[in-house]
C-alpha cells in the first residue's frame, strides 16, 4: 500500500495551472515574430534586397502548442532564395555557390530571449 501525505495547500500549484492553461504566457509570440522578421532582414546576404525584404513570421496554436514560423516569399523559378543562400547551390555552368548559414546566428537571441521570458514566467507564477 502506498500512502502520501501532505502539509499545507496547493495554492501555489493552482495558480501556476490557471495561468499557463489561460495561455498569456504566449501572448508576446508576435512581438518575437516581428523581432525575427527584423532579424533576418538584416542578416540575409544583399544583392537586391529582394529575399532580405520577403521575411514573414505566423504564430500558430494548435491543440495547446504555439509556435512561429518564419518564411521567405522570395521564390526565382520555384526555387527559394533564401534557402540557396543558407545551404548553397550549383550553378548553371557546373560550379557551386557555398552557402552560408545566417539564419540560425539571426534567429538564436530571439529564441534566447522567448526561453528567458518563458522562464520568468513559469517561475513567477
Amino acid at each position: 500500500m502506498i500512502t502520501i501525505s501532505s502539509k499545507g495547500d496547493f495554492k501555489n500549484t493552482d495558480k501556476f495551472l490557471k495561468t499557463m492553461s489561460k495561455g498569456d504566457i504566449f501572448d508576446s509570440l508576435s512581438m518575437y515574430g516581428q523581432e525575427g522578421v527584423t532579424a533576418l532582414s538584416r542578416a540575409t546576404p544583399k544583392d537586391s534586397g529582394l529575399t532580405a525584404g520577403s521575411w514573414t513570421y505566423e504564430v500558430l496554436k494548435t491543440r495547446g502548442t504555439y509556435s512561429i514560423i518564419w518564411s521567405n516569399t522570395h521564390v526565382v523559378d520555384g526555387r527559394p532564395i533564401a534557402i540557396l543562400l543558407q545551404y548553397g547551390h550549383a550553378t548553371g555552368n557546373g560550379g557551386y555557390v557555398s552557402g552560408r548559414d545566417y539564419i540560425n546566428p539571426a534567429l538564436r537571441p530571439v529564441f534566447d530571449r522567448i526561453a528567458k521570458e518563458v522562464w520568468r514566467e513559469v517561475t513567477s507564477a
